[in-house]
């Protein structure tokens, strides 16, 4: 995905200022493609001298109002209908977890437990955000419930994880010293 197409995917619902369109970013896009608002006026002005979009008014103190185009609602269409989505296989966090082995049991938990906590905590926000949006029975409302339902199942699946993986690593300890001979007994 890329920043184009999301303010494309925002512009295709109904016109909009840089401004308008940074809400939309901070309410509805910002768990899936966080932008800062010098990218988003950036890709506007890119977009505008593209042909995909066009200033449909201005007001005071240059606030320009952006609409898709036909050209650009046609590269939306075929963005979504015929590109492949980019399906990373990195995580920082399972490359952690992969050599968490080099750390002391305690501190294997110990990050597992935060990754737990920071789960439970994006599932939280997900849930509040979810609470705050009225929701409405238009195309937007319907699959920006979908793209939020994804995110909390998401995270509810992460804190399940990391939850299950400290009790993995606690077994594997407890499991560990139970087998090792105390220091005062011989060995044969």
């Amino acid at each position: 995905m890329s920043l184009r197409h999301a303010v494309l995917g925002l512009l295709a619902e109904r016109p909009a200022s840089g401004y308008d369109l940074m809400k939309l970013f901070e309410t509805s896009l910002a768990n899936v493609w966080p932008a800062t608002q010098s990218q988003v006026y950036g890709e506007l002005g890119k977009l505008a001298a593209s042909g995909l979009l066009t200033v449909s008014a201005e007001g005071p103190r240059g606030r320009k109002e952006y609409a898709i185009t036909a050209e650009g609602l046609a590269e939306l269409r075929r963005w979504l209908t015929q590109t492949e989505p980019e399906r990373h296989r990195r995580s920082e966090t399972l490359l952690r977890v992969f050599f968490l082995g080099v750390l002391t049991p305690v501190e294997a938990t110990v990050y597992l437990g935060l990754e737990a906590a920071h789960a439970a905590a994006g599932h939280a926000a997900l849930e509040e955000l979810d609470a705050s949006v009225s929701w409405g029975d238009d195309p937007a409302s319907l699959y920006g419930r979908l793209a939020l339902e994804y995110g909390v199942r998401l995270m509810v699946m992460q804190e399940e994880w990391a939850r299950w993986a400290v009790r993995q690593v606690e077994a594997a300890e407890h499991s560990l010293s139970r087998r090792a001979p105390d220091s005062g007994e011989k060995t044969d």
